[in-house]
Order: C-alpha cells, then structure tokens, then sequence
C-alpha cells in the first residue's frame, strides 16, 4: 500500500503559520489620515479676548467691594470686621514664630455730647481728627481699626509692657491735647485706653475683651481723677 505524502505548505501557496511561541503578528497601519482640530475664527478669537477682559474686571470689582467691606467709610481704616481679620493674621504669626506685641482698645470721651450739641458732622470732624492723631503715632506696621461708634484699637508689633503702657498714655495725651471750635465755643474730646500683650497663648475674641476691661478701668481712674 503507497503512503501518501503531504505536499509542503509552500508548494500549495498557503503561508505556513509561525510555530515560534509568542510571536505575534504586527497590526497593520491604518491608511485614513490624521484628523485635525478646527480652526479657530477670527470671531472666536475676539469673543475670548472679549470674555477674558469681562473677567478681569469681575475679580477686580471683587477685591473692591471685599476691601470696603472690611474699611470704614467715613475714616479709611479697619473696621470690625477687617480689624479682628488683621488681628486674626498677627496672632496666627505670632503663634507660629513666637513674635509679641499689644492690643490697645481706646474709646473716646465725651463724644456723644459733642453730638447732641453740635450735631453729628462735628462728632465726624472729632473722629477724624482722632485718627489721624493715632496714625501718626504708630508705625507703617502697626494697625488703627475702628471696632464702631467711639471705640477704635490698635494693633501694635513688638512692644514690651512696660513700653505698650507708655504708648497708650502717650496716645491719650495727643488726644486730649486736641481742641475744637463748634458754634464759637471751644470743645475738647479726649480718650481712655486699655492694653493687652499678645502672645503664643492669645486668642482674638479674648484678646479684645481683655483689652476692653482694661479700658473701662482706665475710663473710670480718668474720671475719678477728673472729678476729684
């Protein structure tokens, strides 16, 4: 009986499959071409410049009200609120590289009659001439809030107790030396301070109440002293 032999696989046309192990056959490159992203028009362009420019003056429209929120309008300083966050920020420093300094709370004398007889435009020339007073008494460091009505404070940097005292009683000196005609009739204000020292230990809302004691004490020796 004849065996029959197999013809070759390259004999019959067929291509051989590979018998190396993991070998795989490379993908073939597609022949559609490369898509390009779109050109931009001239219109776009100018819609993007347009929109960039709206978004500009946005954030800076943003800043002004966030700072006049925090500023008070008839002074030009601190308010409140922009006040306790200046304070906020010096602790948080002094905390961090165990920095010192004081917190003043300082309340004007006599104001309220100074309204009720000359009527509210002179109480406003009293505060402004008050806090142009305090700002020339302190450096470009420190800070002047108005906490509202006739109490201001100051934020002061690196002062010992010994000196903030010194500093408070200066700052009521220059205030009590200021005068004030209304009507012909020459008006004096004056003011009380009290100190508290900041330290790693301080917290804001204490640091004010501290400080505010301190001022009603002094408001009440100053009246005593005044009275006797």
């Amino acid at each position: 009986m004849t065996k029959k032999t197999r013809t070759p696989a390259a004999r019959t046309g067929k291509r051989a499959k590979s018998t190396v192990p993991g070998r795989k056959t490379a993908p073939r490159r597609s022949s559609a071409p490369t898509s390009r992203p779109p050109a931009v028009s001239n219109g776009t362009k100018a819609t993007i410049r347009r929109l960039k420019a709206e978004l500009v003056r946005t954030q800076a429209q943003i800043e002004e009200l966030q700072a006049s929120a925090d500023t008070d309008y008839l002074l030009g300083i601190p308010n409140r609120r922009g006040f306790e966050r200046e304070l906020n920020r010096a602790i948080a420093y002094i905390k961090r590289y165990r920095a010192g300094g004081a917190l003043v709370v300082l309340d004007v004398d006599r104001l309220k009659p100074i309204n009720d007889a000359f009527g509210h435009a002179a109480g406003d020339q009293v505060l402004k001439a008050i806090t142009a007073t305090l700002l020339a008494q302190v450096r470009a460091s420190d800070v002047v809030g108005r906490l509202g009505g006739d109490e201001f404070a100051l934020l002061l940097w690196n002062l010992s107790e010994t000196d903030a005292r010194a500093k408070a009683a200066a700052l009521e000196e220059a205030i009590d030396q200021l005068t004030f005609v209304f009507d012909g009739r020459t008006v004096t204000a004056g003011a009380s301070a009290g100190v508290t020292l900041l330290d790693t230990h301080s917290e804001t809302g204490r640091a004010l109440e501290a400080a505010d004691s301190a001022m009603y004490v002094r408001k009440a020796l100053r009246r005593h002293d005044a009275n006797s």
